[in-house]
């Protein structure tokens, strides 16, 4: 079994209620086929937010932001400074499996901004599929 979804299956058993987080970075082009991953990470909601972090150690995460492990799941508290509105990129996200995924529109958007050289070969993936898939 890849390692995203060995994740995948992690995240599923800690029964998170679905509309309270949602995977992002790597994962929703992953789980379309349309790049491997081998990490696994999901911005939540504030209440979800609140009662994990009673329980668990906050980071300062690489990419921005507050974060906290569950295993080799990163978890982020929100998803800025790229976006303001946690809330709005997990209630808009698509569901896939059963799992909330951020919509590609978004982490093309990301993508764009954060502009590392992974993220121009992933530009061009993800709008290659938009195309393909529109």
């Amino acid at each position: 079994m890849d390692k995203f979804k060995q994740l995948f299956l992690e995240l599923k058993d800690l029964n998170f209620a679905r509309d309270d987080f949602a995977i992002f970075g790597s994962g929703p082009m992953a789980v379309r086929g349309i790049k491997e991953s081998r990490d696994l990470d999901i911005v939540v909601k504030n209440q979800l937010w609140k009662k994990l972090i009673k329980n668990h150690k906050v980071y300062f995460s690489q990419m921005g932001g507050e974060c906290l492990h569950l295993g080799e799941i990163e978890i982020f508290h929100d998803w800025k400074p790229w976006f303001d509105n946690s809330e709005e990129l997990i209630n808009s996200s698509d569901i896939i499996d059963g799992i909330r995924f951020v919509n590609l529109k978004y982490v093309l958007q990301w993508k764009i901004i954060f502009g590392r050289e992974k993220d121009l070969k992933d530009i061009r993936l993800i709008e290659e599929y938009l195309k393909k898939n529109s």
